[in-house]
């Protein structure tokens, strides 16, 4: 409670500062500071453990000189220095000799970080308050990384950037279902804050962690990009906070800029856990880097093309895609030809239209697939909204619970024992290709309870069909009765 208590303090500091507008600027000063304070907790440490380790800050920039005495600098005196020392020289940081990447770590987090506080002496108050967390006390870290959620959690009323935010639940029931083991190598294309990253770590260290080797495994085979500059922030400050030694993993990147053909046999990996923005579109001539086939503007299915590209013989994917992917035409229907051609699509989880509300009410699906053998059955699932609600928001959103019933049907890693119930059935590829590759399949219990028999209603459409063409025959026949 004291953590959430300090945050909370933190928050309403800020408030009270006139340079801070909106909760996406409070947020991103937040991480630039809590960034610095857990790297320089980390450093500490680590200079315990090896007395030839040095930190990628320099001394008189470090969290330690500047920030760690209460009575220390404050009012213009500290901002003069954090805008005219702090940040150009961490922005400017030698990119050479010991420590290069982690040196690569902070220079990427404030590449695009700013100081949006206008008063020093309010930026003092969240300095001292920041320092009543210890970030090397194991307990302490996790009950913060349960209060860095709700703060990423926070991103969903902050206009554009909830983009970057997939619920907790959904990112913990894929990461579960591909079940990542310690040196897999397990890839985000685009992390946006890390979520699918902390989930699979959690996963790995919950169920395989047995020995100091696998948590390196652990440590040494994870990969991520992230475009934008505020989640690539918050994604490498999640990883320190999540006890990743070198988040320099995290690429500030678009991972749709290099040529598709470029991706070889070293850029393949063992699983793909993401959630692709959709919705937008690309910047032009991003789509020139793919086949001529796959050309689009369409980020989703950009991203859908590359992943089936990355993944190894036997790979593993979990991904968020629209409605719209589904169903749609042209390069969507061959991305799903390919996908159904190149890998096992088993299974796909529909989501009802509130699960990422408030900043998208759109319908979208998990698809879970494996790369090396072609689709023979698609396994559908419909999740509903828990019963006494009538649908998801802010104030009680999805929870990894809702998803049990999914769980307790999966059938464990070999998937068997799967039926037919209510809210599931089975596709065979063969009526997904006649139906010219269309995977927007409705649940056929629903149809068939709401609107009966489809043999009895084709029957009842073409004695319906059948009853207008004689009334179309007779009014014809006093039409020309008429004009006589």
């Amino acid at each position: 409670m004291a953590v959430r208590n300090t945050v909370k303090s933190i928050q309403d500091i800020m408030r009270q500062d006139a340079g801070v507008d909106g909760d996406a600027q409070r947020i991103s000063q937040l991480c630039w500071m809590f960034f610095l304070k857990i790297l320089d907790d980390q450093d500490q440490q680590l200079e315990i453990l090896d007395p030839a380790y040095t930190s990628p800050v320099p001394p008189e920039l470090r969290w330690g000189a500047w920030a760690a005495n209460a009575e220390g600098l404050t009012g213009e005196g500290l901002l003069k220095f954090i805008n005219e020392d702090l940040f150009p020289g961490l922005k400017g940081l030698e990119l050479a000799g010991a420590q290069a990447h982690r040196k690569r770590v902070v220079q990427a987090v404030f590449e695009d970080a700013y100081n949006y506080m206008k008063s020093g002496q309010l930026v003092r108050q969240v300095i001292n308050k920041i320092n009543e967390v210890d970030f090397n006390d194991l307990a302490e870290r996790q009950h913060f990384g349960d209060v860095y959620e709700q703060i990423l959690n926070d991103l969903q009323s902050a206009g554009n950037a909830g983009e970057y935010y997939t619920p907790r639940a959904v990112t913990a029931f894929m990461a579960e279902r591909v079940d990542p083991k310690p040196g897999e190598i397990l890839l985000d294309p685009a992390c946006g804050t890390g979520g699918f990253l902390t989930c699979a770590i959690r996963h790995m260290r919950e169920n395989y962690v047995k020995r100091p080797e696998d948590e390196a495994l652990i440590q040494g085979s994870l990969r991520a990009v992230e475009k934008k500059p505020l989640p690539h922030m918050l994604c490498t400050t999640n990883m320190l906070l999540h006890g990743i030694e070198d988040p320099s993993f995290v690429r500030h990147d678009n991972t749709l800029a290099r040529p598709y053909v470029s991706y070889g046999a070293d850029d393949r990996v063992d699983i793909v856990l993401t959630n692709p923005p959709f919705g937008g579109k690309e910047e032009p001539g991003i789509e020139s880097n793919f086949p001529a086939h796959l050309q689009t503007r369409e980020t989703a299915d950009l991203f859908l093309a590359l992943i089936m590209r990355l993944l190894k013989k036997d790979g593993r994917a979990a991904v968020v895609l629209p409605d719209g992917s589904l169903f749609g035409e042209g390069v969507k229907t061959r991305l799903k030809e390919a996908l159904l051609t190149e890998c096992n699509l088993h299974t796909i989880v529909r989501l009802p239209n509130s699960v990422f509300r408030p900043y998208a009410s759109i319908g979208t699906n998990l698809l879970f697939f494996e790369k090396g053998e072609p689709t023979t059955d698609i396994w559908f699932y419909e999740h509903r909204v828990t019963d006494g609600q009538k649908a998801y928001s802010m104030t009680r959103p999805i929870r990894l619970d809702h998803l049990q019933p999914c769980v307790d049907w999966w059938g464990g890693a070999s998937r068997e024992g799967r039926i037919e119930t209510e809210v599931t059935w089975k596709v065979t590829a063969e009526a997904i290709k006649d139906r010219g590759y269309n995977l927007d399949i409705k649940n056929p219990h629903v149809l068939a309870r709401s609107h009966g028999n489809p043999e009895e209603l084709l029957s009842q459409l073409n004695a319906a069909e059948a009853t207008v063409a004689l009334i179309r025959t007779k009014l014809k026949e006093q039409l020309e009765e008429a004009l006589r």
